[in-house]
C-alpha cells in the first residue's frame, strides 16, 4: 500500500503501460528511467502519480526489438508448463515450425528465442490462437486486470441446452460464486457455438456450457482483439508484424 499517495515507480510504469514491473526494475537498475527529467538510481523509488516518468532511448530501442509470436496451438500442448508431464506450447517455436506467408513482413529470428511468455491461457484440450511475447506491454494489454480485449472461440457442443440456456450464456451465469462479464454467444450451426469473451477464467467456456446442459467436444480460439488465426496452420507460428495491433 502506498504512503501518502506515492507509489513505486515500477508500479506506476506498469499501470501506464510503459512496460512490466519486472522490466521497469531492470531499466532502473541500468539507469534508463528518469523521473521529472532526473535519472532514477535506486530500486523501490517512489513517485506521485502526477509526476513524469520517461524511458531512455536505449530502453525504447530494446522494446522495439522484442518480438511477439502467434502460434496455432494443437490439442495436447499446454500454454503454461508447470511440470514435465505436459508438453509446453513454446516447444513448438522451432525453425521447422516457422510459417512465412506472402503477408509476412518479418524474417526468421535468431535462435534460441529467449524470454517468450504466454499472454493468456489455452488448456490442453483446446486449440487455436495463442500469443507468446517478450514484451511486457503486450502481456499487460492482453491479461492485465483491466483488459477489455475480445477473444473469439468456435465451440462444438453436445447435450440438451436448457430452456433459457443461450440467454444465460450471454449474461447471468456465476463461476466460483462471482458473476461473469457479459459475453456474446450464438449458434454457428446445429452443433457449434461462437463465444466472444472479454475475460478468461480457467476452463471458463467448458464450465459455462456445463451449467446450461451442454458438454464441449471441441474448442478453438480464432481471434484475440484484431488479430485473427487466419490461415496459420496447426502447430505453426509466425511473428506479429509491426503494423498489427491487438
Amino acid at each position: 500500500m502506498s504512503i501518502n499517495g506515492m507509489q513505486r515507480i515500477s508500479k506506476l510504469m506498469a499501470q501506464r503501460g510503459m512496460c512490466s514491473r519486472r522490466e521497469a526494475d531492470e531499466y532502473i537498475r541500468l539507469g534508463l528511467v528518469s523521473l521529472d527529467g532526473t535519472p532514477v538510481t535506486e530500486l523501490g523509488t517512489k513517485a506521485w502519480p502526477t509526476q513524469t516518468i520517461t524511458l531512455a532511448k536505449e530502453a525504447l530501442k530494446q522494446q522495439g526489438n522484442r518480438i511477439t509470436i502467434i502460434l496455432n496451438k494443437p490439442i495436447g500442448y499446454v500454454s503454461h508448463s508447470v511440470t514435465k508431464a505436459y508438453k509446453p506450447a513454446a516447444s513448438l517455436v522451432t525453425r521447422n515450425n516457422y510459417y512465412s506467408s506472402k503477408k509476412s513482413k518479418t524474417s526468421l529470428p535468431k535462435f534460441p528465442i529467449r524470454g517468450l511468455a504466454p499472454a493468456g491461457r489455452l488448456d490442453i484440450e483446446s486449440q487455436g490462437l495463442l500469443v507468446l511475447t517478450q514484451d511486457g506491454r503486450i502481456a499487460k494489454t492482453l491479461i492485465g486486470n483491466n483488459s477489455i480485449i475480445e477473444r473469439e472461440y468456435l465451440v462444438r457442443v453436445e447435450g440438451s441446452l436448457r430452456k433459457n440456456g443461450l440467454q444465460l450464456l450471454n449474461h447471468g451465469l456465476l463461476l466460483d460464486g462471482k458473476p461473469l462479464k457479459k459475453a456474446r454467444v450464438g449458434w454457428q450451426n446445429n452443433d457449434q457455438l461462437k463465444f466472444i469473451l472479454t475475460e478468461g477464467k480457467k476452463r471458463q467456456i467448458r464450465r459455462m456450457c456445463e451449467l446450461v446442459g451442454l458438454r464441449v467436444t471441441g474448442l478453438k480460439r480464432v481471434r484475440i482483439g484484431r488479430i485473427k488465426l487466419g490461415d496459420l496452420p496447426e502447430g505453426k507460428w509466425r511473428i506479429l508484424n509491426d503494423n498489427e495491433h491487438f
